[in-house]
């Protein structure tokens, strides 16, 4: 049985914006990471399984028993904003101890329980500080264990990364899935950048206008988008009007090429071809060869992203290995095009989710 199950959750607004049929569910000690743009249901739908709004259909359950109309202080739910909400008046310890004041924990408890936290958050010894004098990271750490000291066996978290700098978030992508599996909890995130979610997430449900348009393991998510949109969202620019013939071949405007899918395709439906970026494989191959010109090109460190005009007019961003052959803007260049990093996804004008 999972731990979190959503059904069918249903939410409108007087402004005609809804959130409809949500399902998707979060197993035991599961990073569940929902993304999408701004605007398209993801904090509302925190919201509605904290407790925090009613929905007006659909059921959230816990365990299998149904919490949807149950007060969020009863539902065993940990949740911890963007903005942190920290007592600017109490000291470090305080601010974690306070959810276990409320609760009737004794004193020694308390006391074992914050060190414990905060040890796992790499604050042990900040019990004193002021939480006006810690750092933007520090700050966030502190919310993290005030959240995770109740023992609540879900927690929630609203764009927790949004408000680091690069460096600080680069780090606690890292760390912030090893505390979670620490403190044996599950946890659903909110993001609306496809890396934090690759980083962050043993799942991620893609939302789009009040919808789940796709779910799945990150690598699933990113190899097979479920739709051009999905794709474009994720950064995956390389769409090309594309044509199914026989099992793995397709007509694009790049020619005729070989496609590793094993999903059945009619011949002659209309369809999208995604080129991922990696994709491409510098000099002669086999199959898929491809000519161009070097218009832009961009050091990435491990490669050169290249933005590279094929003769038939279309341009493609890929990725090109570091080295001394990399080619120059304006340069001619050949490459071919690995058929497994070539997906067939639905026509931009047939697909469920549109352009």
């Amino acid at each position: 049985m999972a731990l979190l199950e959503v059904r069918g959750l249903h939410k409108s607004y007087p402004d005609g914006w809804s959130l409809a049929d949500v399902h998707f569910v979060v197993e035991e000690e599961e990073i569940v990471c929902l993304l999408g743009p701004s605007g398209c249901g993801k904090t509302t739908l925190l919201r509605l399984i904290a407790g925090l709004e009613e929905p007006e259909g659909g059921q959230v359950l816990l365990d299998g028993r149904d919490v949807t109309h149950v007060p969020p202080h009863r539902r065993g739910i940990g949740l911890m904003f963007q903005e942190y909400a920290l007592f600017p008046h109490r000291n470090v310890f305080d601010n974690v101890a306070f959810g276990l004041r409320m609760a009737g924990w004794d004193r020694k408890a308390i006391q074992d329980r914050v060190a414990e936290v905060l040890g796992w958050v790499g604050l042990t010894g900040f019990e004193t500080r002021d939480v006006n004098r810690l750092s933007g990271g520090e700050r966030q750490r502190v919310a993290l264990a005030r959240s995770l000291a109740p023992r609540p066996r879900l927690l929630m978290l609203d764009e927790p990364l949004g408000a680091l700098d690069r460096a600080l978030r680069e780090r606690l992508l890292e760390e912030l899935p090893e505390i979670l599996k620490r403190a044996g909890v599950a946890a659903i995130t909110v993001t609306h950048d496809q890396e934090e979610a690759f980083a962050l997430a043993d799942r991620i449900v893609v939302m789009r206008d009040g919808r789940v348009v796709q779910q799945g393991t990150p690598e699933t998510v990113y190899r097979h988008p479920a739709s051009p949109w999905v794709a474009r969202f994720l950064g995956l620019t390389n769409l090309l009007p594309a044509v199914a013939l026989e099992p793995g071949w397709v007509e694009t405007p790049l020619g005729r090429l070989r496609v590793e899918d094993d999903r059945r395709w009619e011949v002659g439906a209309p369809a999208t071809l995604l080129i991922r970026p990696e994709a491409a494989r510098p000099g002669e191959g086999e199959v898929n060869p491809v000519d161009g010109v070097v218009r832009e090109r961009t050091f990435r460190g491990g490669h050169y992203r290249i933005v590279m005009e094929c003769e038939q007019g279309t341009r493609l961003n890929l990725e090109w290995p570091s080295g001394p052959s990399v080619p120059r803007t304006g340069e001619a260049v050949r490459c071919h095009l690995d058929p497994s990093g070539l997906v067939l996804l639905p026509s931009e004008t047939h697909g469920p989710d549109g352009p």
